[in-house]
């Protein structure tokens, strides 16, 4: 069965939860420099698995993973 929508697969949706998981965990942090930088990586996961989901080979997902 192949994958036809980004959020299919599991790589992504464990993104997603871990980025949910670092929002809560740095929600409090006064380092407002670092808290920033934290979170914009953690978003980038999953950011990158949908865009290279997106792209028109295989060899092109994979440099995105």
């Amino acid at each position: 069965m192949a994958i036809k929508r980004f959020e299919d697969v599991i790589g992504w949706q464990k993104a997603q939860d871990y980025a949910v998981n670092i929002y809560g965990i740095f929600s409090a942090s006064k380092d407002f420099g670092f808290k920033d930088q934290i979170c914009r990586a953690v978003i980038s996961i999953s950011n990158n698995i949908a865009e290279g989901f997106d792209r028109s080979s295989n060899a092109d997902f994979s440099r995105f993973l």
